[in-house]
């Protein structure tokens, strides 16, 4: 089995040492860096399978430096941050990150969440990444990155919420892929520490409002299927193209 390759980057030498040595117990390949040139140099010498990249790297962002990593590369990238509030974790996701961590944090926790981000690519592209200028047509329905609007095949646009844009742009970006209810709540950043059930029915609720308004009949769905013993999957074709 291949030993997935890290790279670890946090310009506070203890940090970024307490990280690499913890990783490297725990089974990893890993490399340190401190800089977005040491970042460039380690992409160029070979194959990285993940990156944790701290936000504030001194004068640098870990977010800006994510959202050009995300533009040249399709490997997972998980943030590590001290800044936890909505918007800061949502200015990481729009950017392209797969996993979004607050510091101060449980070693074992993050070990567990670079493990399940490392599954999910094994799996499937990035659920979390969604470039947000697509224009998605799917099944005589248009979603429109750009304008983040959504049209029916009759011509009127119907209102998401944030929650439902996001589940969709999820599925989208998996067409005729099973994907289980923790692979989304965990893309939506919806899991709760041992709230796995929880996060499920919040997932349910969330699938039965999408149907309500993009399906013929949400009772017997065309597009968006429930896989029994699974999760969901988006049972159409999708067209991508620049918005």
């Amino acid at each position: 089995m291949t030993i997935a390759r890290l790279l670890v980057v946090d310009d506070d030498s203890e940090m970024r040492e307490m990280l690499t040595a913890f990783l490297r117990r725990s089974g990893f390949f890993v490399l340190p860096a401190a800089t977005r040139d040491e970042i460039r140099a380690h992409l160029a010498g070979g194959r990285i399978d993940l990156i944790l990249l701290d936000v504030m790297l001194g004068d640098d962002s870990g977010v800006e430096i994510c959202a050009e990593l995300r533009a040249e590369h399709d490997m997972p990238i998980i943030l590590v941050s001290a800044l936890s509030a909505d918007h800061q974790r949502m200015a990481g996701y729009e950017v392209g990150a797969d996993d979004y961590i607050a510091k101060p944090f449980n070693p074992q926790l993050l070990l567990a969440r670079v493990r399940a981000v490392l599954h999910r690519a094994r799996r499937t592209p990035s659920l979390v990444y969604r470039r947000s200028t697509g224009r998605y047509a799917f099944a005589g329905w248009i979603y429109d990155g750009k304008r983040d609007e959504v049209t029916s095949p009759q011509g009127y646009q119907v209102a998401l919420s944030r929650r439902e844009t996001e589940l969709l742009k999820v599925l989208l970006a998996n067409p005729h892929i099973p994907l289980t209810r923790e692979e989304i709540a965990a893309a939506l950043d919806m899991c709760e520490d041992g709230a796995t059930e929880a996060s499920g029915r919040a997932i349910d609720v969330l699938v039965g409002r999408l149907r309500s308004k993009i399906e013929r009949s949400a009772k017997e769905p065309d597009i968006l299927k429930t896989v029994r013993g699974t999760g969901y999957i988006l049972a159409v074709d999708v067209s991508v193209a620049a918005a």
